[in-house]
């Protein structure tokens, strides 16, 4: 075991005038599974790509360990895959590759296809074994399990509960619980490490928060008390001053020695009132920092009247001549929210594709469809595809081309965690998840009868997956979508249907 030691670390990306980090400070252990959880665009892989060297900054960063980065690149994708991993493993020997890939129950006969021809989820295990041949490494694993399926998701989380020394980035809270045991969180200041898993984090910030909200609240009483309690104390000390010019009483001057000392303490206590409002202040300003505001989202579907809105009765689906699935009974009514399952390639995002193709609003390949399939007449659908390749340009344009309201849909970004100066940025410089963010926005401005979403929170954090989850609890949206948040997916779905990969021959 040895120490990584990050001193005053700041940093900020060449043409900014923020900067990403500020004077930050922490030390971990090499042996720890750390997950490093934080809204999206608060600087997760850029502390990554820092630990690696990869960016000139100010401050310290000590280790005497060697970092490696996934995913990682591969050089030439056409290459056998075990060509691809020997080449990774450097003095390693293949039987230890082999051991890994066991122990991710990944068949050595994989080793002989092409690199590119494999599944995303077999690439990722075989990435993930070679950099754990090296056990003499710290791996910093970025986002392992975007597009992975619910069964390769649970596999890899068994494959890292038994490992030690890495960070893990991702916002799939049934991963973190399943192989962390210390958590750190970009904050909005500041970084916090806590010792256990996401659960236990999510327990300890709710009461933190909750204990500052409650906090904050009785320090507000106290300076609005020693307000008016100064507003007083300033009241009686005029008419004290007052009283020194007074007329005789009853023939006796006034007692100027008298009423000065009495103005005196008037003086004193005032300043001892300000000066308990100046420290009440003081503890109120320490409050409520990293405190995450989860602000409602709202959203407005369109009320249908009728029969089924999606029927498909024995349908199977295909490119081309290359079947996908076959045997598919569908019926969606209004209020389903039906989570489509299944293995990776099963033909989930290609049913949605039809359902897009008969409304005439997909663009790429046809889908082939036999068997009963129809659409309810008048439907109208909001889709929020996988992909983000398509965004580049503003944000303003992109609004614009999509035809939805802009003040809106920037309300629901900033909601979601955008600093106002994203919105003046390309949208081909976002991160991931920031893009994902805006896909999600335009569905959420959209007034749909049915809202089809694939793989919606890919790279979203996880106060953006809950503020997702309320929003579609309260306004109970007709949905059919594709997602391996485990979680996600039993908080929201009034059904399940899974899909199976059609058996080759």
């Amino acid at each position: 075991m040895s120490l990584i030691q990050v001193s005053h670390l700041t940093f900020s990306y060449d043409g900014s005038f923020d900067n990403v980090f500020e004077d930050i400070s922490f030390q971990i252990d090499s042996d720890w599974r750390l997950g490093l959880i934080g809204r999206n665009g608060r600087g997760k892989t850029t502390l990554l790509r820092l630990l690696q060297g990869n960016y000139e900054y100010r401050g310290d960063i000590l280790a005497d360990i060697d970092f490696e980065y996934f995913p990682c690149p591969v050089e030439d994708p056409a290459a056998p895959a075990r060509e691809v991993l020997l080449g990774k493993i450097g003095m390693h020997e293949e039987w230890e590759l082999l051991r890994e890939l066991s122990l991710l129950r990944v068949p050595e006969e994989v080793l002989d296809r092409p690199f590119s021809t494999l599944s995303g989820g077999e690439q990722t295990k075989l990435l993930l074994a070679a950099l754990f041949v090296q056990e003499e490494k710290f791996v910093l694993i970025d986002e392992p399990t975007n597009h992975l399926d619910a069964q390769a998701r649970e596999l890899v989380g068994e494959y890292l509960q038994s490992k030690k020394g890495f960070i893990l980035v991702s916002h799939d809270r049934s991963l973190l619980d399943s192989c962390v045991d210390h958590v750190m969180s970009i904050n909005r200041e500041g970084i916090e490490i806590q010792r256990g898993n996401y659960s236990s984090w999510e327990e300890n910030r709710r009461r933190q928060d909750d204990f500052e909200l409650a906090q904050n609240e009785k320090y507000k009483k106290e300076i609005r008390r020693l307000n008016d309690a100064a507003r007083r104390t300033a009241n009686w000390s005029d008419q004290v001053e007052k009283s020194k010019k007074g007329t005789r009483n009853s023939g006796l001057r006034p007692d100027r020695g008298y009423i000065g000392h009495k103005s005196a303490k008037m003086m004193q206590r005032a300043k001892n009132i300000e000066a308990r409002r100046t420290e009440a202040v003081e503890e109120k300003s320490k409050l409520l920092k990293n405190v995450e505001e989860n602000e409602p989202l709202k959203l407005s579907p369109l009320l249908w009247k009728g029969g089924p809105l999606v029927l498909a009765q024995d349908v199977s689906l295909s490119y081309g001549d290359h079947t996908i699935c076959s045997g598919i009974d569908l019926e969606i009514r209004p209020g389903d929210r039906i989570a489509l399952t299944g293995p990776n390639g099963c033909g989930k995002t290609t049913l949605l594709r039809l359902i897009l193709e008969e409304k005439g609003a997909a663009q790429g390949r046809t889908v082939s469809c036999t068997g009963t399939f129809r659409l309810g007449s008048g439907l109208v659908i909001s889709y929020v595809p996988q992909d983000t390749s398509s965004l580049h340009g503003s944000l303003d344009a992109f609004v614009r081309d999509c035809g939805i309201d802009a003040v809106l849909c920037r309300a629901i970004l900033r909601k979601l965690g955008f600093e106002r100066a994203q919105f003046e940025k390309e949208l081909q410089g976002y991160s991931e998840g920031q893009k994902k963010k805006v896909l999600l926005a335009k569905s959420l401005c959209e007034k749909a009868h049915l809202y089809l979403w694939d793989e919606p929170l890919n790279y979203i954090d996880l106060l953006s997956r809950e503020q997702i989850e309320d929003l579609i609890l309260e306004y109970r949206p007709t949905l059919l979508f594709v997602e391996h948040d485990r979680t996600f997916c039993e908080k929201i779905s009034t059904r399940t249907i899974t899909l199976q990969k059609r058996k080759e021959g």
